[in-house]
């Protein structure tokens, strides 16, 4: 086989550089929007994260002083406020903050406002009264 005539190579080299910036730029890119990407996605989710937990936090609280108020009432009425508190203080525990990969925590999140919602009727109805 006859050797390639350096023009030949000079032109094979202009010929490829498009293809090889190409290549260069698209993984230079990949690699920047892979940072970017990351450091966006951690940002996004520091807020988020912090948003559902300042959320179960006052579902918490809410919970917590109710419990408080009602502890001295015997009565059947409060002793179903009692229980509503003590399911929702009980789903709050069970909450799985420290698992952001957690399948259910949509649904776990929806069932606790759910919940927080009707106790926060059960309280209500008597103070209008």
């Amino acid at each position: 086989m006859a050797a390639a005539s350096p023009s030949s190579d000079m032109f094979d080299e202009i010929v490829m550089a498009e293809e090889r910036f190409h290549g260069e730029g698209y993984q230079e890119g990949y690699a920047e929007g892979s940072h970017v990407g990351v450091a966006e996605g951690r940002r996004y989710g520091s807020l988020h994260g912090a948003k559902i937990g300042s959320e179960i936090g006052c579902y918490l609280g809410f919970a917590l002083t109710w419990q408080c108020l009602l502890q001295k009432c015997t009565d059947e009425k409060n002793g179903k406020k009692i229980r509503a508190l003590d399911s929702l203080i009980g789903m709050i525990q069970k909450f799985p903050y420290e698992d952001p990969t957690y399948d259910k925590l949509q649904e776990d999140l929806e069932k606790i406002r759910g919940k927080f919602k009707q106790t926060v009727c059960h309280q209500s109805s008597d103070l209008g009264h």
